[in-house]
């Protein structure tokens, strides 16, 4: 599994790979602890969870250029503190350089789905900030 793309992520806050099929498929474990935590009660706030899934999704493009372009996401129910995730992705289309990769989010215990998206991924010529 060699990863050409956001090297510099936290993985602690957006996920651990677990494995790349380049363009094709990418799982990716989101261990949830204190930090993400929203409320009293445990919530764990959805910016952590749109974070490892925009990960998955740019690990399944895999591509040093990478960037996303926009997503349509649902969180179907909540993640709890002490609740681990893990997230599975596909290409769905393939345009040029736009990529569509499909995420699911689902509960590592339980295996319940709480978490769905589409990511617009763009493959550009050169890195976004040159």
């Amino acid at each position: 599994m060699q990863i050409k793309t956001h090297h510099k992520i936290d993985n602690s806050l957006s996920g651990y790979p677990v494995s790349i099929e380049e363009c094709k498929t990418a799982t990716v474990k989101l261990i949830t602890d204190e930090r993400m935590v929203a409320d009293e009660k445990g919530l764990i706030h959805g910016g952590f969870i749109f974070s490892a899934a925009d990960y998955c999704a740019m690990l399944t493009v895999n591509h040093p250029n990478v960037v996303l372009g926009g997503a349509e996401v649902k969180f179907l129910k909540p993640l709890k503190l002490g609740q681990n995730a893990i997230f599975q992705s596909e290409v769905i289309s393939q345009e040029g350089k736009k990529i569509t990769v499909k995420v699911v989010g689902h509960i590592e215990d339980s295996n319940q789905q709480f978490f769905e998206g589409l990511f617009k991924c763009y493959v550009l010529d050169k890195h976004v900030l040159e």
